[in-house]
């Protein structure tokens, strides 16, 4: 069951419907968005139903969910929500469903020069977000693994060059708090989006959150992991598509490009796209762009570095020169025929 609170709700409001739940044996997990506070309860339906909660002051309306998913599911929520990112003193950058972002970067962060560059040619591009991994959890425990908070820096420096926000991975509960300080938003990598610990913490950290899908996790796992930040209160949560484990080698992964309008019509959250990973491959990022903007996702994020030959990480699906120069040609042009504009005419200029 969620409790959708009015836009005028008062705090006190709000803790009158946890104390009520709470003493009737349930449980309340208040999650705030940008208009609104939704209220999930978990416990008994019944004792929930005796409280007659539309009646208290504050509360615009009572949902039971059907969906094992409560807080991130359309059922109560029919709007799909935008994710602001960034910060007030340098501009906030939407994702949602009336504008197309484009995210892009260096898969790892490796120097400052190299990843100032790779800011930089995204930026050209009209990349409003950038992106790049200080901490890298590989699949062999000999390949880069990242600098760490050094590479957090290089990350900050970069946003304070280029004014874009940064997002980058944290793969550890224990780093949340630091990659916080420096990060505009806070990725969980594929291979952690179970780790359920770190979800919460994250969650937790009070900064939008980008939910990779798990390579071997079906739509509903994927929107229950969403469930567990939601769970702390953050709502500002962004679900990416990067490709699925299958039985055919000819890509890195399978790239589900039917889960986009599949999520999309299940939560109100904005979903995305990753065709560099999905892919592996440089010859085939701008044509699954392509897919993404068509099929109606609200970002795509996409890797770029100066020197691909000599990338420590994931070089073979770096774009450089003429396949970045297309890409930037197809976010030009693409998403106006699917009804969006892009990104940048719809930011939140610096307060």
């Amino acid at each position: 069951m969620v409790v959708v609170m009015a836009p005028e709700a008062t705090e006190e409001d709000i803790a009158r419907v946890v104390e009520r739940v709470e003493e009737v044996g349930g449980e309340a997990f208040v999650s705030r968005g940008v208009t609104r506070t939704i209220i999930g309860l978990v416990g008994d339906i019944d004792s929930f139903h005796h409280l007659n909660l539309r009646s208290f002051a504050g509360v615009a309306d009572v949902h039971r969910i059907s969906a094992p998913y409560k807080l991130v599911s359309r059922q109560h929520h029919p709007a799909r929500s935008t994710v602001w990112v960034g910060r007030p003193e340098t501009g906030l950058v939407p994702i949602g469903p009336q504008s197309f972002t484009f995210m892009a970067g260096p898969c790892a962060v490796e120097t400052p020069e190299q990843t100032l560059e790779a800011a930089q040619m995204a930026r050209a591009a009209g990349a409003t977000i950038i992106r790049g991994g200080a901490y890298k959890p590989r699949s062999s425990p000999y390949s880069f693994q990242g600098l760490g908070a050094a590479g957090l820096k290089i990350l900050a420096d970069v946003r304070t060059v280029t004014g874009l926000p940064v997002v980058t991975e944290v793969v550890d509960a224990r780093d949340v708090e630091i990659v916080a300080e420096y990060a505009d938003m806070l990725q969980i990598g594929t291979r952690n989006m179970a780790n359920f610990g770190l979800l919460q913490a994250a969650g937790d950290a009070g900064k939008p959150i980008l939910l990779k899908r798990g390579m071997n996790s079906t739509i509903e796992e994927w929107l229950l992991a969403a469930e567990y930040v939601a769970q702390r209160g953050n709502l500002d949560i962004v679900l990416c598509e990067r490709g699925i484990r299958t039985f055919e080698p000819a890509t890195r992964n399978t790239l589900d490009i039917s889960a986009v309008p599949v999520v999309q019509a299940a939560s109100h959250l904005p979903v995305i796209v990753d065709p560099s990973h999905a892919s592996g491959r440089k010859d085939l990022v701008v044509p699954l762009s392509r897919a993404a903007i068509a099929v109606g996702a609200d970002a795509i994020i996409v890797d770029v570095h100066p020197h691909p030959e000599n990338a420590l990480c994931d070089g073979p699906q770096a774009l450089l020169g003429t396949e970045l120069r297309e890409l930037a040609q197809a976010v030009r042009q693409l998403p106006g025929a699917v009804g969006r504009v892009d990104a940048a005419t719809l930011m939140r200029q610096p307060a």
